[in-house]
């Protein structure tokens, strides 16, 4: 995410004094029920779904994972690339190509 992304979602919570609700337990609380929203576009349908509304959502579970990510002190650059390292090791090329079982079951 753009640096210039990231300041105008820390003033937005800064401006509004609401980093006093922003406890690890409710921030994560708060990316699970978006996220279902996201999953609420695709309810009825896999491939009729409004993309407007699944960019709104999928836009709150990405501000609420950045808020996260202060509260944590955390950089998404670091985690994100410690978790592929782990994904890559449980999911070789060579056993999960074209596969989608879980990796204990390759």
């Amino acid at each position: 995410m753009q640096k210039k992304t990231i300041e105008r979602i820390r003033k937005f919570t800064e401006d509004r004094d609401w980093d006093q609700f922003h406890s690890p337990a409710n921030l994560a609380k708060s990316i699970s029920i978006e996220a279902n929203e996201l999953l609420e576009c695709f309810q009825w349908s896999d491939d009729d779904y409004d993309l407007e509304q699944v960019k709104e959502e999928l836009a709150d579970v990405i501000v609420y994972c950045q808020d996260m990510l202060d509260k944590l002190n955390l950089d998404v650059d670091e985690i994100v690339n410690s978790k592929m390292e782990q994904n890559e090791r449980k999911y070789p090329v060579e056993k999960a190509l074209g596969r989608a079982e879980k990796y204990d079951r390759l």
